[in-house]
């Protein structure tokens, strides 16, 4: 199947998934064939209980982790685009922790904005990533991935902290952000979400082009007309925004920017003005299945963060070893 074929199916994908997706769910008093004897053939059996489930609680749900897988992957994309790194993304540099503990500590103190803490925190972890690996002018991979190793430390310590000094009721909202959930999803949060989130996809895709040039590296981006320092600076605070933004109602989804962006770049190619679109459709999409997964698994709910990390763990091991990243 050539690559064209596979892109009109990557955009017409999330149609029929998140059709599948309202259908589902662990209500045992609304099953699959109500829901779908309701949305198809009008019958108002129970037609108040359906509509609230699928338009106050699956509806919200379904778009709300769509927007997030989306932005997830779009931000990893970028962020491996702008440091010429193939095993970045905001999980690995500290993004998510930061944003998490941004988000925590909007919550335990009652007065900060909960996505202008997530914003800050992730942005501030993002940095401290960056300024401990930079060395001579120069960021390595190990470095960048030691960095971010330590730069989530640091603020996985503080959101331990924030726990400990919490009470029980902000403790339990607390837990299912590290954990990345989406089970108090609603209209509300989607509403929060979309104004920043759609503010850094926009810069991002409007600057998409310009990372092609970038790839080539700083000096032949300068003789082509563009300042590498000013799109960096860019588009690293337009991932921070819509990825802290979805953070601060998700939670910490691990290494979910990372899987996505290399399974875009090995089906289309490095096209970054192709690619950004497809990180968009896919990654929401492949999302939106996991949570389907995950609620539906068994009769309880399990935390998607819990299933997007037993998925991109071996991945990206396997990555480690293909691109033959060691001391040197």
């Amino acid at each position: 199947m050539n690559t064209k074929a596979l892109r009109y199916i990557a955009i017409i994908a999330p149609i029929p998934v998140i059709m599948v997706s309202l259908l589902l769910g662990a209500s045992e008093d609304i099953t699959i064939e109500k829901v779908f004897s309701f949305l198809f053939f009008g019958d108002l059996t129970d037609s108040e209980l359906i509509k609230t489930i699928l338009f106050h609680i699956r509806l919200p749900r379904v778009l709300l982790v769509f927007l997030t897988g989306g932005i997830l992957a779009v931000s990893g994309s970028a962020m491996q685009a702008i440091f010429r790194n193939p095993l970045v993304d905001p999980y690995i540099l500290g993004l998510s922790s930061g944003a998490a503990f941004g988000a925590a500590l909007a919550l335990y103190v009652a007065v900060l904005p909960i996505q202008l803490s997530a914003f800050v925190f992730g942005l501030l972890a993002v940095g401290l990533s960056y300024v401990m690996a930079r060395k001579n002018n120069q960021v390595s991979v190990v470095s960048l991935i030691l960095a971010g190793i330590i730069t989530n430390g640091i603020f996985t310590a503080l959101l331990t902290i924030v726990q400990i000094v919490s009470d029980p009721f902000k403790l339990q909202s607390i837990v299912h952000w590290i954990m990345g959930s989406f089970h108090t999803a609603s209209w509300y949060e989607l509403q929060l979400v979309i104004l920043p989130a759609f503010a850094g996809l926009l810069v991002i895709f409007i600057l998409r082009w310009k990372l092609n040039v970038l790839a080539l590296g700083d000096e032949e981006a300068l003789s082509a007309g563009v300042n590498p320092g000013r799109i960096k600076i860019s588009i690293l605070i337009a991932t921070t925004m819509a990825s802290s933004a979805v953070i601060a109602v998700s939670g910490i989804i691990g290494l979910y920017g990372l899987i996505v962006p290399h399974i875009v770049r090995m089906i289309f190619g490095v096209n970054n003005k192709v690619t950004m679109l497809m990180n968009l459709l896919l990654g929401g999409t492949f999302l939106v299945i996991i949570d389907d997964i995950s609620r539906s698994f068994s009769g309880f709910e399990i935390p998607i963060g819990v299933f997007t990390m037993l998925i991109c763990a071996p991945f990206f091991i396997w990555l480690l070893k293909k691109t033959n990243t060691g001391w040197q």
